[in-house]
């Protein structure tokens, strides 16, 4: 793996425990955290992918936006399009006042996060954990 690539995925590592720390926190949890840390590792596993292709990417953080651009080296990755539309709203609709996320829609969050992410480490050659 490219060296840059692997920053985004230990960048999206990070997000991802964050989502489910948050999301596992008895005391004092964070959902609107949770969800906004789901959305963010998508992204950059979206983003590791596009760059172990060489492929250029917009500097956003809309992942209907990104998917557009790895679909041409991942076409089955269409099947996560309602997933990844639904995660790239979470990383705006719960960071601002008006909307708190709650602990079902940080469940929801967490797992289409979860959902994506594996199929995104397996095109990567990343190896399941426990293995």
């Amino acid at each position: 793996m490219q060296p840059l690539s692997g920053e985004w995925v230990l960048k999206a590592e990070g997000d991802f425990s964050t989502a489910e720390r948050e999301l596992r926190a008895r005391k004092a949890p964070n959902f609107d955290a949770a969800c906004f840390h789901a959305q963010q590792c998508a992204e950059k596993y979206l983003k590791a992918r596009l760059q172990e292709a060489g492929l250029p990417f917009l500097r956003t953080h809309s992942l209907p936006a990104l998917l557009e651009t790895v679909l041409r080296v991942e076409p089955l990755w269409e099947a996560f399009r309602l997933s990844l539309a639904t995660l790239s709203a979470y990383g705006v609709e719960y960071r601002y006042p008006g909307e708190s996320a709650d602990r079902e829609l940080a469940k929801e969050a967490v797992a289409l996060c979860r959902g994506f992410r594996r199929h995104a480490r397996a095109s990567l050659g990343i190896p399941e954990e426990g293995r």
